[in-house]
């Protein structure tokens, strides 16, 4: 397991003093704080700990049963992690050994609600006999979290082939700044396996974003299977580049247990091409074929249907319906429809906004509360359920007027947070700031987090990992760490992500150099901090 800190130039030249620390396994940075996300508060002290070789899990005084294996299955991840696939053949000294972490979850429920509580207090002291590290949380998600910190203290020490925790005793008190830190990925334009999907989980946990925007259907591809509807995945690539319910279900289930929401989105009314392959009525003619039939009542009966099977499998409290990008040119040159809006006394943008409410009374009928991207806000924001999530992408600006509108708000800006703008450095997505120009407390509030996106026109699963990472991290950090601990400067964090980033590759995450644009190769040959 890689430890320490690079030097803060990328590609400067490191001490010897530095490959010392390295070959004896416990380099840190000076205040001796090599965490990421940083903690909200931290403390430390200058011992040696070391993990027995039956280094256990303990529940004592906790209210949570673990019927479900959540936690033990955290456990036992976590404990692979820090091994790193090398073998613990050292031979444990007789004092300053942990002998395990007694875990306190002081909350039954292990439903992930929208909102639950994520904070988590860890200590590892140094005196006690035996000796453990001790996890106190409200519910068990924060728990998750901790168990991630913790494995970030631990070190495979290469002279003594055993695991050791560096400058205990530890204090640590953390939560996040935003209930809603989420990471796109999209499966349209590139079709994206289930364990690719699951991998992508798993490297959200170490940073502690926490949800899934799948971007699931788009113009070129309709790769879910609809039970109501099952024509619609005809809109697939491929036969076999399908997702059935059962694998969506397992995707949804597969991130729950490691504190992950999966926000699904269906966009509409435009990039819905791929519809119509299976249900040709869909189009507004066979030679103009998006936006989706906003004169057809089959249009919404079929958005009733998709919206009625994800709430058998997408249990997360909201649901994403798009509506960004409607070119309505084949509303009004298909003469059906023109008709029809002429009836209605509607022009084409009226049409846009019948579509996009309707679709958001549907999603409210099945329970969900609804995410837009912003061009619904920007067209006709006064007209939106209250019950509206507005996503920012075009840029700055947006998010001030939303909340001083009194509407909820994702950020997620193009300039900064798109991970598929290979321009875009990591020390731009770490300055990106959601409250930017908001003030008002009672406005912040409604800012709920933010979003990376990784969409997927250049990206499949050949090159996803390092365009996601270590950029989506830096973005990670912002959204998790208070503001007043988080850097002025991104040089002052440089060597931890450095290290953060190398800790991901230790892990088999792909992640990509930080010097350089997204996606970078190493310039030459060198230690994995130099890059």
């Amino acid at each position: 397991m890689p430890l320490g800190a690079a030097s803060s130039g990328a590609g400067q030249t490191l001490s010897v003093g530095f490959f010392i620390g390295i070959l004896l396994g416990f380099c840190f940075l000076a205040d001796g704080i090599n965490l990421w996300p940083m903690p909200k508060s931290v403390s430390h002290g200058s011992q040696t700990l070391y993990l027995g070789r039956d280094f256990q899990l303990t529940t004592d005084g906790s209210k949570y049963s673990d019927g479900s294996g959540i936690l033990k299955d955290a456990f036992r991840r976590m404990i692979n992690l820090v091994e790193a696939s090398h073998t613990i053949a050292g031979r444990v000294p007789g004092s300053g050994v942990l002998t395990g972490v007694n875990v306190v979850v002081l909350s039954s429920d292990d439903q992930l609600n929208y909102g639950i509580d994520e904070s988590y207090t860890l200590s590892v002291p140094t005196t006690g006999e035996p000796l453990y590290a001790h996890i106190e949380a409200q519910t068990i998600f924060g728990a998750l979290h901790a168990l991630q910190t913790f494995s970030q203290l631990c070190y495979f020490n290469f002279t003594t082939r055993v695991i050791e925790l560096h400058l205990a005793p530890w204090t640590i008190f953390d939560q996040p700044r935003f209930s809603y830190r989420g990471l796109l990925i999209d499966t349209s334009r590139h079709y994206l396996p289930v364990p690719v999907i699951k991998d992508v989980i798993d490297s959200m946990t170490y940073s502690k974003l926490n949800v899934l925007h799948w971007h699931i259907v788009d113009k070129q591809s309709f790769p879910l299977e609809i039970p109501s509807y099952p024509r619609l995945w005809n809109g697939a690539y491929s036969y076999t580049e399908r997702y059935t319910m059962a694998d969506a279900r397992e995707i949804v289930q597969y991130a729950e247990r490691r504190g992950i929401n999966v926000l699904a989105e269906i966009d509409v009314p435009g990039h819905a091409l791929s519809w119509g392959i299976g249900y040709p009525s869909l189009w507004p003619s066979a030679d103009c074929q998006e936006p989706l039939d906003v004169s057809n009542e089959f249009t919404f009966k079929v958005i009733d249907g998709i919206l009625s099977d994800f709430s058998e499998v997408f249990k997360f409290r909201f649901v994403h319906l798009g509506g960004d990008e409607v070119n309505t040119s084949c509303w009004t040159s298909t003469p059906h429809i023109n008709k029809w809006l002429k009836e209605h006394r509607m022009n084409e943008s009226g049409g846009y906004q019948y579509f996009v409410l309707r679709a958001q009374k549907i999603a409210l009928s099945h329970g969900y509360e609804v995410i837009n991207w912003e061009e619904t806000f920007n067209n006709f924001g006064d007209k939106l359920s209250p019950k509206t999530v507005v996503h920012n992408w075009l840029g700055g600006g947006v998010a001030p007027t939303v909340v001083a509108a009194g509407l909820r708000c994702i950020v997620s800006n193009q300039d900064s947070w798109y991970l598929d703008h290979l321009d875009a450095t990591w020390q731009k997505f770490y300055m990106n700031e959601p409250l930017k120009n908001i003030s008002k407390p009672e406005q912040q509030k409604l800012v709920i987090g933010g979003e990376v996106c990784m969409w997927g026109e250049h990206i499949d699963t050949s090159d996803i990992e390092q365009t996601i990472w270590p950029r989506a991290a830096a973005a990670a950090e912002r959204l998790w760490t208070p503001l007043e601990k988080l850097a002025k400067d991104p040089k002052q964090v440089t060597s931890r992500l450095a290290r953060f980033r190398c800790l991901l590759n230790q892990r088999g995450v792909a992640a990509a150099p930080l010097a350089g644009p997204g996606r970078g190769a190493p310039t030459g040959p060198g230690s994995c901090l130099e890059q």
